[in-house]
């Protein structure tokens, strides 16, 4: 693990979820047998039976963990997995001492078997293979790569990928992937002995294969955790090893290359086509970037072809050539301009940046909203330039297509830095006010009401408010803006808005409701009615007195 200790309760909670989490403390105590290692804690959990529980942590992945439990097999982090966790917690300081014991003990081991000698060794193996058939089966592998035995290598390579013997009903189920992982690496085991024993070219040829095979098992196996990848990803790096060992023919190998590249294949492996700079040499990078290009040709708008090409222009350094390949399929709604715009600032190339930014938006089509980042990317360069009125015309066509709070609020912005903002304001009202008077509202209400009451003009947006309607979340707010004005308008509101939370129950309808009865408080202090307030509260309290968690919440604040 990278620190003594690096999840908590929290982390457990998230993985098992409430239930499995609250069992499994009451396993804490069934814990039994821990080993700390580099990465790894284990330990054996006693419940309906003894199950072998292991936590794994890493940068990459986070916490994880397997359990040989019927739920655990199943994927799940199991209540076992959280009484594991939750007794390390317990006791952190004594991970650091039981991983100190486990190194003590491989370093013991170690020198123990350095000391002996050939024969004391080759006895010690041929004792473990006689009582262990896979570890036979490894070792049987790794001795027919040694020797060159390309038939026995490749029968055991194919052998070794095959899903047949783990699927069920055609499947390999989540709980078998790491026994299948386990067993696929032992293929890049032998492909790599291949290259150490001189037959680097035959390695090559049987990575290849195998990462054609193991591609096919990705479609049968519920490879979550991603044991495959880190297969593929080692098999990737034996051919490349196997590639700089045998020195191939550049222009083969670029054909190869590309090949995988456009394929399903490279899914798993991830192959980067600059590792092989020196396979290649300058031919066959030269080869790769023309079949690179031919295929682009062939197929502008594929994935495959778009990225290979992005990669190898972003390698040369070539910005006109990336930009090319983005030019070709362009978004419709500006963000490939956009991303061609920061590129292209990114080169010292500021006035094609803007150039590119302003054609995202007046390529868009008209039915569709250009990005909101680009939008944000242009005003700020026209606003840095002092090209004002050019920010406040694309805030007008931002509100104008999404007419929202944000957007009327960096309209505002734009328009206040312009010094326009009241004839701006005007138009956009108008259009908001069209919108409430169509009943084209957002889910919390209409934008008219959050606009003038972000404006601050309380007066209009609750005469808009009785005009069109309103959310309750704005009637609050109004509400709460105008009772130092308008307490009998307000305590009207919070009157109806407290009406229904009398009905329910629960923490958060009790905070609302203290809430409310505060702020009539107010009203009624303001009105000179206190005691019509005291009267209700009596009331309230009389008639939901069997509520202890309101009683104690108002009593907390004073009501």
């Amino acid at each position: 693990m990278a620190q003594d200790v690096d999840f908590d309760e929290d982390d457990l909670r998230t993985l098992a979820g409430p239930r499995s989490f609250e069992r499994g403390r009451g396993y804490v105590d069934a814990v039994t047998a821990m080993e700390v290692s580099d990465g790894w804690i284990s330990a054996t959990v006693h419940g309906t039976d003894a199950y072998e529980a292991e936590l794994t942590l890493d940068d990459s992945h986070g916490l994880a963990g397997r359990c040989d439990c019927p739920f655990g097999a199943e994927g799940n982090f199991c209540k076992h997995l959280v009484a594991l966790g939750l007794a390390v917690l317990a006791e952190p300081e004594a991970v650091p001492r039981q991983r100190g014991r486990a190194r003590t003990r491989a370093r013991e081991l170690d020198a123990w078997l350095v000391a002996l000698s050939r024969g004391e060794l080759l006895a010690l193996v041929r004792e473990q293979v006689s009582g262990d058939r896979q570890l036979a089966r490894r070792l049987e592998l790794r001795a027919a790569s040694a020797r060159g035995d390309l038939s026995e290598v490749g029968a055991r390579i194919r052998e070794l990928l095959d899903t047949a013997s783990f699927a069920r009903y055609g499947y390999v189920e989540y709980a078998d992937a790491p026994a299948y992982g386990e067993q696929a690496s032992q293929a890049v085991s032998a492909i790599t002995a291949l290259t150490a024993a001189g037959r680097p070219a035959d390695a090559m040829s049987l990575s290849r294969e195998a990462m054609r095979l193991l591609s096919e098992a990705q479609d049968v196996i519920d490879d979550s955790d991603g044991h495959l990848d880190r297969v593929g990803a080692a098999l990737a790096e034996a051919h490349l090893d196997a590639c700089r060992a045998a020195h191939p023919d550049p222009g083969e190998t670029a054909r190869w290359l590309v090949g995988h590249l456009l394929s399903d294949l490279d899914d798993l492996t991830g192959i980067d086509p600059l590792d092989y700079a020196e396979v290649l040499g300058v031919p066959g990078s030269l080869r790769v970037r023309e079949l690179a290009a031919a295929a682009w040709d062939r197929n502008r708008t594929g994935w495959a072809e778009k990225h290979l090409m992005e990669r190898l222009a972003k390698a040369e350094g070539d910005v006109d050539g990336w930009i090319a390949v983005q030019a070709a399929d362009l978004a419709p709604d500006g963000t490939t301009h956009l991303g061609v715009a920061r590129e292209l600032d990114t080169a010292g190339r500021a006035a094609e940046a803007l150039r590119w930014a302003e054609r995202g938006v007046e390529e868009t089509p008209d039915d569709i909203t250009p990005d909101l980042a680009l939008i944000d990317y242009l005003c700020d360069r026209y606003l840095s330039a002092g090209r004002l009125s050019d920010a406040v015309a694309l805030r007008r066509v931002q509100f104008t297509a999404r007419r929202s709070l944000a957007a009327y609020r960096q309209l505002r912005t734009a328009a206040q830095a312009a010094g326009c903002w009241q004839a701006e304001r005007e138009g956009a009202l108008v259009r908001l006010r069209a919108d409430a008077a169509r009943q084209q509202s957002s889910y919390g209400g209409p934008v008219l009401v959050d606009a003038l009451l972000d404006d601050g003009d309380v007066d209009a947006a609750w005469q808009a408010a009785a005009e069109t309607g309103a959310h309750d979340r704005q009637w609050r707010a109004l509400a709460d803006q105008a009772q130092a004005v308008r307490p009998a308008d307000a305590l009207a509101v919070h009157l109806r808005l407290a009406e229904p939370l009398m009905r329910q129950t629960g923490n958060a309808v009790y905070e609302q409701l203290a809430g409310l009865l505060l702020s009539m408080r107010d009203c009624h202090h303001r009105l000179g009615t206190e005691d019509e307030f005291t009267a209700y509260l009596a009331d309230l309290r009389a008639g939901h007195k069997r509520k202890r968690n309101l009683m104690r919440l108002l009593a907390q604040h004073g009501l």
